[in-house]
């Protein structure tokens, strides 16, 4: 019989296409969205509409170093941790 060994390069054809397809539809994509929302963070900014991973939408009045105070209600603000602001819309104001 013959050793079916051939070129070790061909043998490693199909892990190297399977990272291939991996790096393009996982990693980049999440990459890029996780880019994308550092951005958002740090661009916060006084009377921005946001919303939080909790699902608490509100108002910034405050903007610190890693936290944000939001005003969710007459008389009611909330200081949340900026990393959980997950979307924003800016005001028609600003």
């Amino acid at each position: 019989m013959m050793n079916s060994s051939g070129n070790p390069l061909l043998n490693l054809m199909p892990v190297i296409l399977i990272f291939i397809v991996f790096y393009f539809l996982l990693i980049r994509p999440q990459k890029k969205t996780q880019d994308e929302h550092k951005k958002m963070v740090a661009g916060l900014k006084k009377n921005d509409e946001v919303i939080t991973a909790g699902g608490i939408h509100g108002t910034i009045m405050n903007v610190k170093d890693h936290t944000v105070t939001l005003k969710v209600d007459d008389n009611v603000k909330v200081e949340v941790q900026k990393s959980s602001i997950m979307t924003m819309k800016r005001s028609a104001s600003a």
